[in-house]
């Protein structure tokens, strides 16, 4: 069995097109769009100080008809009611907009999860621990911003991530706390975001927004482009989800709070310096980003060549009220990967006719490989407060998993419910679980013995891997929220001979 050569060199401007070409449909789509009712023009020079509309509880309509909510910033990693100066329940800092102008807020976050020894006849270097084990993550977390001029903005945050996961991150491709960062990184304060953030108004008729420390403005344009570049998290503004993308007040599990297959481009903490252009509509949203991808290193740094290493993400949104005036999300999400990345099939060949002492994936990188993969994201309102949402993603197993989780196709589908019907109604329960799979290559470089960057039992008897996670978070008082949670794991690293794996957990989230 011979080994081939997968390298490949794309246009070196086929990205720079690919902008051009969004930013021109976004802007016809703009130009197209009818003024809504007492807007004398459409010019986007300056905007009218006109009441803002004030959409019903369910099913809000504009006076253009469209939806409003699907105007909302992207959701952050924390609720937007959490670190919103009109929340219900303020936090411990219940002012965060300083003269209408500078933003500070902040939170911190701690998840202890245990579980007890489990069967497992072998393991590896990257094996979840069979041996019982507890651990507790923490994160740290200070918002800050400036508002520049009416629509734009510099946006800054400070991080800390301390202590530790469940055998360090490894062992469980749908990894059960997405707040855990590699042993190897510094647990010093690091600046996580740092980006400059324009709107461009498309018609002249607003929107009322509440200011949260991604979105100064209290009013924003009902159809706009929006550009952002600098250090950013790509999962801040791609593959959100309302029911399942805070792993501080939802789920924890980092393959039920984003795609699992999604490689998003991130350091080792998971942040990326990126250039980002979209236009938003009333139901519709389109988004580019090119962004930075990590060295193979252990420091996890990012490859400032970008005509070596890069990636591109490209995610369509819609939004609307068909069902019965509850609202619909539906996004799909396109992302390419363009680094030295190493083949499977090469691997184990070249361990099996004798080539190699022992599988391994570094050993066949290949200079400009292009990796592809989709995500697909739905989410549905429903009566009584109850909310559903579903994911799916593939990525080319064909080639090495370097970034985020080793998995090449998963689904995932769970839901939650407010606790309304129990008078707890800014407390929440949900459910879900996710079933994740690996390439016909991937499954036999493992099974080989290969190590991958957070799997290798040294063996596999394949299985995929399944997941739960069912969790009650409780408001305390203030900015205090405590959550219980539970996870079930089954063929850990898919592998059938060892688990099953039960995970409990507990979680406290400080909003300040």
């Amino acid at each position: 069995m011979g080994g081939f050569s997968h390298e490949r060199h794309p246009p070196r401007y086929g990205c720079v097109i690919c902008t051009l070409l969004l930013v021109s449909l976004c802007g016809r789509l703009g130009a197209q769009s009818v003024p809504s009712a007492g807007s004398s023009s459409n010019t986007t020079s300056s905007l009218p100080d006109v009441p803002d509309y004030v959409p019903p509880d369910r099913a809000p309509q504009a006076t253009n008809g469209a939806p409003e909510s699907s105007n909302a910033p992207p959701q952050l990693r924390q609720t937007i009611e959490d670190q919103s100066d009109d929340q219900s329940n303020p936090a411990f800092i219940s002012k965060h907009m300083i003269a209408d102008r500078f933003w500070i807020s902040g939170q911190a976050n701690f998840i202890f999860q245990a579980h007890a020894p489990f069967h497992s006849p072998y393991s590896g270097p990257n094996s979840f621990h069979s041996y019982g084990e507890d651990d507790l993550s923490r994160t740290l977390t200070l918002y800050t911003g400036i508002k520049l001029l009416r629509f734009s903005s510099v946006i800054a945050s400070v991080d800390e991530a301390g202590g530790k996961g469940l055998s360090d991150g490894n062992g469980v491709a749908a990894y059960v706390n997405g707040d855990v960062v590699s042993p190897g990184l510094s647990r010093a304060f690091y600046l996580s975001r740092a980006f400059y953030t324009q709107m461009q108004p498309l018609t002249a008729d607003r929107i009322n927004e509440d200011p949260n420390p991604f979105v100064l403005p209290s009013s924003i344009p009902r159809r706009r482009l929006e550009y952002t570049f600098g250090k950013l998290n790509l999962l801040d503004f791609f593959d959100v989800n309302e029911v399942g993308s805070d792993t501080h007040l939802q789920f924890t599990n980092l393959a039920i709070g984003n795609t699992g297959t999604y490689e998003n481009g991130a350091d080792g903490h998971g942040d990326t310096v990126a250039a980002m252009v979209n236009f938003q509509g009333p139901r519709i949203g389109l988004r580019f980003a090119e962004a930075l991808l990590p060295k193979f290193s252990t420091d996890g740094k990012l490859d400032y060549n970008i005509g070596h290493s890069r990636s591109e993400n490209l995610q369509l949104d819609y939004s609307d009220y068909a069902l019965q005036g509850y609202a619909t999300h539906f996004r799909t999400l396109l992302f390419i990967s363009h680094a030295d990345l190493g083949n499977y099939r090469e691997a184990n060949a070249a361990f099996l006719s004798g080539e190699d002492p022992q599988p391994d994936i570094t050993l066949h990188r290949h200079s400009g490989t292009v990796k592809p993969g989709i995500a697909i994201n739905f989410e549905q309102d429903l009566p009584l407060n109850f909310r559903v949402f579903l994911r799916t993603g593939w990525n080319d197993g064909t080639y090495e998993s370097f970034t985020f989780s080793e998995m090449n196709n998963t689904v995932c589908f769970g839901g939650d419910a407010s606790g309304d019907a129990w008078h707890r109604k800014d407390d929440r329960v949900g459910s879900a679980v996710v079933n994740s799979g690996l390439s016909h290559d991937h499954r036999e470089y493992l099974a080989l013995g290969g190590i991958g960057f957070m799997l290798g039992d040294g063996a596999l008897t394949y299985g995929r891997e399944t997941v739960s996670e069912t969790y009650y978070t409780a408001h305390a008082f203030g900015g205090l929220y405590l959550a219980a949670q539970i996870s079930f794991v089954n063929n850990p690293g898919f592998n059938r001979d060892r688990g099953p794996i039960i995970v409990p957990g507990l979680r406290a989230h400080i909003d300040f």
